[in-house]
């Protein structure tokens, strides 16, 4: 299975093989499956070691169960709990600065005609804390770099949830982990409850990248802006994300 990244995934048994991006850079890489194999709430590696196949790399995962389609129950309280977790573990002095960004540029630079020209219009409105992975000012934390739903796996029902791929690991603010979220909720993406349960868990966890009370929109606006963006960038008949665009371009 190839991903929108570029990587490609194979599942053998309880094994998952993930031959990585080409131009993936392997000291970065390695940092992170190092990190992950340390971590408390990322999924550890099955080795540690990386694997050159034509000139690309990759690593050794164990094959887990993902986010269902349409459970009973999204598990948004879980994955605020996950990322107030990562946000307050200690990046190692290797650690790259995370991928938000860099993906941001590529899903922009993509941009070609029709329904496109919408969303490059809403490109041009993004500030500038939108390009870079940190922020003056901000706390600079271990940052997933592309969280969703999708990136919560576990070994069975009754295992803890964890935080998957490791791909945009890395430092910076870790408002990013949360701008998803933040801006499927106010494109009408995410129900009232389910993102009140998904900030009220991540700031009961003492996560770091919002005050710990009052509204948290003043912090999370631009890179939830951004996160539409790149989102309706690789989703042009999204009609809600588009929309979300045509009001920011506005």
């Amino acid at each position: 299975m190839q991903t929108r990244s570029g990587a490609e995934i194979v599942v053998d048994g309880d094994a998952v093989y993930k031959l990585h991006r080409p131009g993936t850079d392997p000291v970065g890489l390695a940092t992170r499956v190092r990190f992950a194999a340390e971590s408390r709430v990322l999924l550890s590696p099955l080795s540690t070691s990386l694997e050159e196949v034509d000139d690309r790399w990759r690593t050794f995962w164990p094959c887990v169960e993902t986010v269902s389609p349409h459970p009973d129950r999204l598990p948004w309280a879980e994955a605020g709990e996950l990322l107030a977790r990562l946000h307050r573990e200690n990046p190692p002095a290797q650690l790259p600065p995370h991928g938000w960004p860099q993906r941001l540029r590529r899903a922009i630079d993509a941009l070609t005609g029709g329904p496109d020209d919408t969303v490059r219009r809403a490109a041009a409105t993004l500030p500038e804390p939108a390009f870079h992975a940190g922020s003056p000012g901000r706390p600079a934390t271990v940052v997933h770099g592309d969280f969703h739903l999708g990136q919560l796996g576990r070994r069975d029902a009754g295992s803890p949830w964890l935080l998957i791929d490791v791909d945009d690991l890395g430092v910076g603010d870790p408002a990013w982990d949360l701008a998803r979220p933040a801006g499927f909720w106010a494109a009408g993406l995410i129900p009232d409850e389910d993102w009140t349960a998904f900030v009220d868990a991540y700031r009961d966890a003492d996560g770091l990248a919002v005050p710990p009370d009052g509204d948290p929109w003043p912090v999370l606006d631009p890179f939830a802006r951004a996160a539409v963006v790149q989102a309706a960038a690789h989703n042009p008949d999204d009609e809600l994300l588009l929309a979300a665009c045509a009001r920011m371009a506005n």
